[in-house]
């Protein structure tokens, strides 16, 4: 499936860009998202490499790179970061990433940093025009140190990185969650294992917790809507994870997969 649009008036809409389809991109299918405002868009996480031509060509359906008013980066993984180096030739947006991840994107063979915005820990509100701010909201040690969610005040998603990333089969494909408990199979032992602990993830739920939130947008997978948004809310607040299932020997307990 391509370009699910989530929201839409006539001034903003947000739109799960390139979902990618099985062969597509080698390794985890990766969901790159648009949100478009009076003829301009912000891009979140772009992408790996593989999945950079098709997210470019979907795009191009709603505007040209050059509309562009940022891309935004929740982390360093190289499913979001490593078609990056390709879009910064096509577009002259600023890139907001975690600050504590700056100095590791030369890896990716970015050499000049200026066009960076590093975002603090504690997020940060940013408005790209009139009338259009998103909040950048941090989710830290989940998975990554300086994770990052965005939230559209607008269209009331927040885009979660990997908080609720889902790995489903290939045979199976779905554009939202709207019965969590048939969904629970696909992202629990993830959960488990990448999420860094309870107490991360309840920090995660009181940040959130005043944001009148209508969607849950991940990296991987598809969208929380309806009630399930609150049943994967209360049951990421209660989740036993990471460090927490520990054990000696470099194992962990039954239910965390890598």
């Amino acid at each position: 499936m391509r370009n699910v649009t989530l929201f839409k008036t006539p001034e903003h809409r947000f739109i799960l860009l390139n979902e990618s389809e099985p062969g597509e991109e080698e390794g985890i299918r990766s969901n790159q998202y648009l949100i478009l405002h009076d003829g301009h868009g912000v891009l979140l996480d772009p992408g790996g490499f593989g999945v950079m031509p098709g997210a470019l060509t979907e795009l191009l359906q709603y505007l040209e790179p050059r509309d562009l008013r940022a891309i935004i980066l929740s982390h360093q993984d190289p499913d979001i970061v490593g078609g990056l180096s390709t879009w910064l030739e096509l577009t002259t947006a600023p890139v907001y990433a975690p600050r504590i991840w700056l100095r590791f994107l030369p890896h990716y063979g970015i050499r000049d940093l200026n066009r960076f915005v590093p975002v603090p820990d504690e997020g940060m509100p940013c408005e790209f025009s009139q009338g259009f701010e998103l909040k950048l909201v941090p989710a830290h040690f989940l998975h990554s140190e300086g994770q990052l969610n965005v939230y559209d005040p607008i269209a009331k998603i927040l885009f979660t990185g990997d908080i609720g990333a889902a790995m489903l089969p290939e045979e199976l494909a779905y554009e939202f969650v709207d019965d969590f408990a048939s969904h629970l199979p696909y992202i629990e032992g993830f959960h488990r294992r990448y999420m860094c602990s309870n107490r991360a993830a309840r920090c995660w739920v009181e940040t959130i917790s005043d944001l009148e939130i209508d969607m849950l947008a991940p990296q991987h997978g598809p969208i929380y809507r309806g009630r399930a948004v609150r049943d994967f809310i209360d049951w990421f607040g209660d989740l036993e994870c990471g460090v927490d299932l520990m054990e000696q020997g470099g194992r962990f307990a039954k239910g965390a997969q890598s």
